[in-house]
């Protein structure tokens, strides 16, 4: 089969690329822009275009199929090539969803936690050498492509993005899956450029539950009141297993989880990270793996890419980088770090750099969600709010919504970096929260920065 990818560069894009050239496809494609780890991810295979940019000529009529990403707008020369010889054009969830049609899908879908949670399930099955297919955002150590499609695995793990899944076809992406097996781990409002209210975010997943097929199941987080609403209002004939917090203590500075063998030593802290963990055991005990070998395997897992990673430790400081942005992200990592070091002076750094988080209807939703900080700072960059074509948002209102007494807010990266130099850091715990890089910060200054 013959595909070809517009915007092959993208995290999820170029990852199904590569799956696809391992199935045996003949795979091309073409974007305007691809960064690491993408481009030499791609180039390792002999996927990497040979130039950057749009090029109708590689549209043909041989092609079998075009898989569109959202970063192609409508008009562009590839995609209005496709249009015009006919070609079938699908987004990438729906390619999927055709590649699985005969197999047990398996999706973990939210707001917050679907990326950790899908991790740790795929991380338990490795531990004991089971395969499956599987598509997932974020590196996972031990994996060198995040996605893999065969024929012969019975089961595909997915993760359920909830945002749009191309130019023509503004449905989002886990309402393609029609998963046999899902999780749904919690709502917090997010994306408002494209669900600019909370009723019509909440729709979105209510009409995921709806997709499960027949027979079914539904694994929910309980401790949700939204996703508990939805699940008790739902008349499909499906199955509903709900999971909340399980047990667990911090003993100096290691987060233990009680079972019924006794205490476990886990690599990864914070209650909303045990609380992945229990909707992550419910998954695997429906693909086959039971509790006491989950305990084992999930011992070990060290955490997804992003998402509370340790870069640097010493006997005073410890820094942590976490994929957070939206704002019960924000206020469940902050928590989390400061319960597990609480003898530690704790310096949050925030950059707002999503649509939403820029934007100033939404800001106020931030309220409070720094307060176990006790040094603050929210960055955003003057560049991004242009290139973003937004309004300009005044220091004061951020600090008014907000509401944290020690925040400064900080717009030059330049001034970012000599805050961080002036800093004491002796007993500290320094977090980073961003889905950007506050402006091409160099996180391996962080060596230098606190001598």
């Amino acid at each position: 089969m013959k595909v070809h990818f517009i915007a092959i560069g993208g995290a999820a894009m170029h990852n199904i690329a590569i799956a696809l050239h391992l199935k045996g496809f003949e795979v091309s494609g073409s974007d305007d822009n691809i960064y690491e780890p993408s481009k030499s991810r791609l180039r390792s295979f002999g996927l990497l275009p040979t130039n950057i940019g749009w090029n109708s000529d590689k549209i043909t009529p041989d092609i079998d199929a075009i898989i569109l990403g959202m970063h192609a707008k409508l008009g562009n020369p590839e995609l209005s090539k496709a249009q015009k010889l006919g070609l079938k054009i699908c987004s990438y969830p729906e390619f999927i969803y055709e590649q699985s049609k005969d197999k047990t899908r398996v999706v973990i879908s939210g707001s917050h936690g679907k990326t950790t949670i899908t991790a740790m399930i795929l991380h338990v099955l490795n531990y004991y050498d089971k395969t499956c297919d599987f598509m997932l955002g974020a590196q996972l150590e031990g994996f060198d492509i995040m996605a893999q499609l065969t024929d012969e695995n019975d089961f595909i793990l997915l993760e359920g993005d909830e945002y749009l899944s191309s130019a023509i076809d503004l449905s989002p992406k886990f309402h393609h899956y029609k998963p046999n097996i899902a999780l749904l781990s919690g709502i917090a409002w997010d994306h408002i450029n494209v669900f600019p209210t909370f009723d019509n975010y909440l729709d979105q997943f209510s009409k995921f539950i709806t997709s499960i097929v027949d027979g079914g199941s539904i694994t929910f987080n309980e401790e949700d009141k939204h996703v508990a609403e939805l699940v008790s209002m739902s008349n499909k004939s499906i199955r509903k297993f709900p999971y909340g917090t399980p047990a667990h203590f911090v003993e100096n500075g290691i987060t233990y989880l009680e079972t019924d063998e006794g205490p476990l030593p886990l690599e990864i802290f914070g209650s909303h990270n045990l609380n992945n963990l229990s909707g992550a055991k419910w998954i695997c005990q429906q693909m086959g793996i039971d509790q006491n070998d989950f305990f084992e395997a999930i011992s070990t897992f060290p955490g997804a890419s992003k998402r509370l990673e340790k870069i640097f430790q010493s006997e005073s400081l410890i820094v942590f980088k976490d994929f957070a942005h939206s704002p019960s992200k924000v206020d469940a990592t902050t928590k989390a770090v400061k319960l597990q070091y609480p003898s530690n002076s704790l310096l949050v750094c925030l950059e707002l750099h999503t649509f939403s988080s820029l934007n100033l209807n939404f800001i106020k939703q931030y309220g409070n969600s720094l307060n176990k900080a006790d040094t603050a700072v929210v960055f955003y960059s003057i560049d991004s709010i242009e290139a973003k074509g937004m309004t300009p948002i005044p220091e004061d209102f951020i600090l008014q919504s907000f509401k944290h007494p020690n925040l400064t807010v900080i717009t030059d990266p330049l001034v970012f970096q000599n805050f961080l130099k002036d800093q004491n850091y002796i007993n500290k715990t320094l977090l980073f929260m961003s889905s950007g890089n506050f402006a091409g910060f160099d996180f391996n200054l962080i060596t230098t920065i606190v001598k």
